[in-house]
């Protein structure tokens, strides 16, 4: 079972502004029943003020909640602002979402998306120019360009990540070689301006990194990390003291041990606990 924050169960049966504008200035569409969520989102804005907002969404609890809390965070901003709204942003308002649901507040986000640029291709007059983006999760339809857009905003490392915040490689999984593929190449970009290591060098800064900043700190709290071994990019670690048996001990690997480690050393390092 999910752990919802109260928030997310709040909007889930309580929604606020649900329905339709007749005279919307933009309509902005994500996702399909065939892939067992879709939202419409209508937006009415005047001198650059969006003054309503309105959502019509088929899908889960959380997609529910993702659009209804969506709506609130835009009304009365002044467009600019609400451009600057990530999928994350609709997420933390919530107060969180599981993992496994955060293609919810992905897809709200990119019906905002398509609204503004409907929005902004009309009322602006811009051209919009043409791209060529690849699809590759054929089962979801799900683009190149959404699964990069979802790997930059919230630092997705791993397929099992990216299916979370996208659907893609939720179904028939015959695109995880090209999600990985995806992944591997974004955070290689990120990595250009980091010095290249050897494996030698880099697996003695990996011990350095443990040794000199990550265990000591675990420390603190009675805990303590122990690497195991290295594998290219993976690396291998046992929890030792308090935070072996601590129930956030994914959490402590996920976002300290791994983050430090990555700025560290590579983007592409992976922690694995055994």
């Amino acid at each position: 079972m999910w752990d919802y924050s109260e928030k997310v169960m709040d909007h889930y049966r309580n929604p606020r502004n649900v329905g339709k504008i007749d005279n919307a200035d933009a309509i902005g569409e994500a996702g399909s029943l065939a892939c067992g969520d879709s939202l419409k989102l209508y937006l009415k804005v005047d001198n650059g003020i969006v003054t309503d907002a309105k959502f019509q969404t088929f899908g889960c609890g959380s997609a529910v909640a993702s659009s209804s809390i969506l709506t609130e965070m835009i009304i009365g901003k002044p467009i600019d602002e609400v451009r600057k709204i990530t999928n994350k942003d609709i997420a933390d308002e919530l107060g969180g979402l599981p993992p496994e649901k955060m293609h919810c507040s992905v897809m709200g986000h990119e019906a905002l998306e398509d609204a503004l640029k409907k929005y902004y291709n009309e009322v602006m007059q811009i051209n919009l120019p043409e791209t060529t983006d690849k699809l590759i999760c054929q089962c979801f339809d799900v683009r190149e360009s959404q699964i990069l857009e979802a790997i930059k905003t919230n630092k997705l490392k791993t397929v099992e990540e990216v299916t979370n915040y996208t659907k893609a490689g939720g179904a028939c999984g015959k695109c995880k070689d090209s999600i990985k593929a995806i992944l591997n190449e974004y955070w290689a970009k990120q990595d250009e301006n980091k010095p290249k290591l050897t494996q030698a060098q880099k697996i003695l800064k990996i011990n350095k990194v443990i040794e000199n900043q990550i265990s000591p700190e675990l420390q603190k709290d009675g805990g303590d990390i122990e690497l195991v071994d290295i594998d290219d990019n993976k690396v291998y670690v046992k929890l030792r003291g308090k935070c072996s048996g601590c129930k956030n001990s994914h959490i402590t690997l996920k976002i300290f041990v791994e983050q430090v480690l990555q700025e560290a050393v590579s983007n592409l390092i992976e922690v694995i606990e055994v």
